[in-house]
């Protein structure tokens, strides 16, 4: 439990109600009750305010008189930041205090770095010459690679490995001959990585996660890959060997980066797009088919198939019918 008056003393805002008001926990706006703070950043939710039985709402200006009409409010900047920001408050006043930086179970190697502020969790192992930043929490069976590096106040969840092989292999006479992967991943600091991702190491150059980059679960970032500053991606992209993603850009769910693109700063790929060249200028892309039902899409994929041909005969047709009616008569 919390009191308004310790939230705003620790985060801001302009607080109308009483700073004794105690809070039981965080809810969404359409479910919160009597003892909960909720907040709301968009005007589609301006009915869900008035009827919100929330202890208090955090609101921006915009929404702050029919918040008062409601009951106690914190008026803020940004609500949705500063509800981030609460999330994190929140959690750092009663999540309890961590007894071993380093458990049991984890396997770290003697030449290994980690910082003494680092905490390494149940069953993770960290391989020779590996670093761990200061502040940075590998979660449970977290593998961090030889020579792989993590930089500060990074988290990393279950399950994500650092530092793989790249799938590195020459064909030679039917058979794949083995690339040795000698390079390594270096991950820079504020970054975030989902359940079970795998960022593999490079062929000669390291692969690169850079400060701030927020990757979900499931996610496989290949050998060579540069990954600019606060990119984020969602769950299940896969990013394919020396491709280059720059500055805050984003990829949707299921999207994918072939090998050796490059994307510029501020691109935005959609869910499910597979990005086949490079992009340099800024904006929003996407690239797949509409989802119908099944017959129609059948249908459609099938005349797609056909386009090359359409396009022959439609300019066979516009070679013949745009000839000028006559010809010129010379004297």
């Amino acid at each position: 439990m919390l009191l308004l008056g310790d939230i705003v003393k620790a985060l801001g805002g302009s607080l109308h109600g009483s700073p004794q008001t105690p809070i039981q926990k965080l809810a969404p706006i359409e479910t919160a009750g009597a003892g909960d703070l909720s907040f709301i950043s968009h005007p589609k939710y301006q009915s869900q305010l008035a009827q919100s039985q929330a202890a208090c709402v955090v609101v921006a200006a915009q929404f702050q008189e029919l918040a008062f009409k409601r009951g106690p409010c914190i008026v803020v900047e940004d609500p949705y930041h500063y509800f981030a920001k609460l999330t994190q408050f929140w959690k750092q006043q009663n999540t309890p205090a961590v007894l071993s930086r380093i458990h049991p179970s984890a396997v770290v190697d003697p030449e290994a770095q980690v910082a003494e502020t680092a905490i390494i969790g149940p069953l993770c192992v960290v391989e020779r010459g590996a670093k761990v930043g200061a502040f940075t929490q590998l979660k449970s069976r977290v593998t961090l690679g030889e020579f792989c590096e993590i930089g500060e106040r990074c988290i990393v969840h279950s399950g994500v490995v650092i530092g793989a092989d790249g799938f590195g292999f020459a064909l030679h006479l039917g058979a794949w001959e083995k690339i040795e992967q000698l390079g390594a991943v270096k991950i820079g600091n504020d970054v975030e990585i989902g359940a079970n991702t795998c960022i593999d190491r490079g062929a000669l150059q390291d692969t690169v996660i850079e400060d701030g980059v927020k990757l979900d679960n499931l996610i496989q970032i290949g050998h060579n890959v540069h990954v600019g500053k606060h990119t984020a991606m969602a769950g299940c992209v896969g990013v394919a060997g020396s491709a280059r993603i720059g500055a805050h850009c984003t990829l949707g769910g299921g999207a994918i980066v072939l090998g050796h693109l490059s994307l510029a700063d501020g691109v935005h790929i959609s869910a499910a797009s597979v990005v086949t060249r490079s992009i340099s200028q800024a904006g929003h892309y996407t690239g797949l088919f509409p989802i119908d039902d099944n017959a129609t899409w059948e249908k459609n994929a099938a005349s797609l198939k056909q386009l090359h041909k359409l396009r022959d005969r439609i300019k066979s047709m516009e070679a013949q019918f745009l000839q000028p009616p006559f010809q010129e008569i010379k004297s």
